[in-house]
Order: C-alpha cells, then sequence, then structure tokens
C-alpha cells in the first residue's frame, strides 16, 4: 500500500471553464488563448491509496474526459474492467450525478451516498439503466471503508437541495444529508473535500483544522460576482455557496487554519482563474491554492 493521494479531476463548477455559452471577462481570456488562464472541467476528485484502485467523487459530466485524461484511471488489463472502484457524492446535483452515465458500460462499482442523494438518482429512470452499479446508503456521521483501507466519512455543510428539487422558497443554509463533504482518513493522513458551502459552521473549522488537506468550495470570489458580470440574476448565497471574500466570506472564515487549503469548484466568472490577477494574489497571500485539473495532492 502506498499512501493517500488525490487526483484532482475536474476543480470548475457547472458548466465548466470556460463555459460553453459565455463570454464573461474571465471566458473571454481563455476563448483568445490567454496563457494566465486554464482551462478547467467541472469538479470532481478521485482518491487512491496505492493499490491500483480508485473511489472517483462527484461524477462530473465531463468525467469521460477526465477519465481518458488521467493515465492511472485508464483500464489496466484484460478486455473490459476499470480501476474505479466506487464512487461517493456528497450531493445530488445535476453536474455531480451525471457522468454516472458515462460508467454504464457493465463494469461493476459501488455507489456510496446519503439516503437523500440516493432517491435523486433513482427517480431518474435513466439510471436504471446502470446494472452494475452496487448502491450503498451512507448517513453523515457514519464511517465506511473504502479500497486501499480508506476511511471515508460524510458530514453535513449547510447549503440547499439541487437546483431541479429546491421549489420556489428553498432553505439556503440548511444542514441536511442533501449536501455533504467528504473526510478521508489513512494511517492518520486526513484529507477532506468540500465542493459546495453556504456557510462555516464551528465543526466544520474544527474538523478542518485536524486535517492536513482541505479542498473547499471557491465557486465566486464575490457574493454579487455574475449579477456584476450581467451572466445571472442569483448572488453567490442564493446558489448555496459561500463567497471567498467579504467579512463573512471563507478566506475570513477560514483564517488561520494550518492544513494545506484549496479552492476548487470554481466558476467561470471568478478571477482566481487568473494567474496574477489581484484577487488570485489575495487569496495566495491568505495561504490559499488554487486547483487545477490534474493536480496531485500526496499525503
Amino acid at each position: 500500500m502506498g499512501r493517500l493521494t488525490a487526483l484532482v479531476l475536474g476543480a470548475a463548477a457547472g458548466g465548466a471553464f470556460p463555459q460553453w455559452n459565455c463570454r464573461c471577462p474571465v471566458c473571454e481570456l481563455a476563448w483568445r488563448g490567454d496563457p494566465r488562464v486554464r482551462q478547467r472541467t467541472q469538479a470532481s476528485l478521485a482518491v487512491s491509496a496505492g493499490n491500483g484502485q480508485w473511489t472517483i467523487i462527484n461524477a462530473s459530466p465531463d468525467l469521460g474526459q477526465q477519465l481518458r485524461a488521467a493515465p492511472a484511471l485508464h483500464p489496466q488489463s484484460g478486455l473490459r474492467g476499470s480501476p474505479i472502484d466506487a464512487v461517493v457524492l456528497t450531493g445530488a446535483e445535476i453536474d455531480q450525478i451525471t457522468g454516472l452515465l458515462s460508467l454504464r458500460e457493465g463494469t461493476r462499482f459501488k455507489l456510496f451516498a446519503t439516503a437523500a442523494s440516493h432517491a435523486a438518482v433513482a427517480d431518474n429512470a435513466m439510471f436504471d439503466a446502470m446494472s452494475a452499479m452496487v448502491r450503498h446508503a451512507v448517513a453523515p456521521g457514519e464511517t465506511f471503508m473504502l479500497a486501499g483501507g480508506i476511511e471515508a466519512g460524510l458530514f453535513t455543510v449547510p447549503g440547499k437541495v439541487p437546483l431541479y428539487l429546491e421549489g420556489e422558497n428553498p432553505d439556503l443554509a440548511a444542514e441536511t444529508a442533501a449536501n455533504v463533504g467528504i473526510e478521508f482518513v489513512r494511517e492518520g493522513a486526513r484529507l477532506v473535500f468540500v465542493p459546495g458551502a453556504a456557510a462555516v459552521t464551528d465543526a466544520m473549522r474544527e474538523r478542518f483544522a485536524n486535517a492536513d488537506v482541505v479542498l473547499f468550495d471557491g465557486t465566486l470570489f464575490t457574493d454579487d460576482e455574475m449579477q456584476r458580470a450581467g451572466v445571472g440574476a442569483k448572488t453567490g448565497r442564493r446558489m448555496g455557496h459561500m463567497p471567498i471574500d467579504g467579512k463573512d466570506g471563507s478566506l475570513k472564515a477560514l483564517e488561520g487554519i494550518g492544513a494545506r487549503r484549496i479552492f476548487t469548484h470554481i466558476n467561470n466568472t471568478n478571477p482566481i482563474h487568473i494567474a496574477g490577477s489581484p484577487e488570485r494574489a489575495k487569496v495566495e497571500a491568505a495561504g490559499w491554492e488554487v486547483a487545477e485539473d490534474g493536480m496531485e495532492i500526496v499525503l
């Protein structure tokens, strides 16, 4: 067995970067080939303990592309097979579950998720075609084992239900099994992944303080970013994502945490995509990194 290894398969929010239909100022740089920005696919993570088996966290719509870009996740032998042993969901948003359909060609794998996320998947008849997907319901606070002896646990995170389930007046900061984070532990090494959070609770901050690495929601730099860019009417908080900047943003909320801190799930409008931008400089000065597709984290 080797060390706990995490591979960032995708680091962008829904729509990826650049977003296919967007020419906001940040996407414009990408379309022009500006070297200060890097294309990113939609947020997903893979973890392994070096035994040749991998667990995918959130199956983004870009999963097929992500797997082809990661040699460690290619089929290794025989006519059919995959090093992917399991998928874990932190929610059932479209950009967290659609990629499951890319795994439908008959190779067995396990699906770990809360009962709420399993129900959202089960309600869509398309997923009935996933006959080789073995479903396991996991409650927040319950420990379960992943390939390679990785101990995992889900925990509730303030957020909301998926967009297609939210109705007219969603609770934007509820702590329910519809939106969770995940912690991985192996031989004392701890990694936490929270791609969506409306706030940071005391319990979350305590968990992060005990971690070696935290990958955290970096959707928007400012709460009104999409409105100011002219590409959306919703604030970040209305979408269930706290901003990075501001007195109640994640930079302030997680100030002083000793773990290695990395922003992921970055919206296409977010200027931290731009190397050398004032916003990128601010997060880096605060000790944060910005995730990129293909980033490898070894503990």
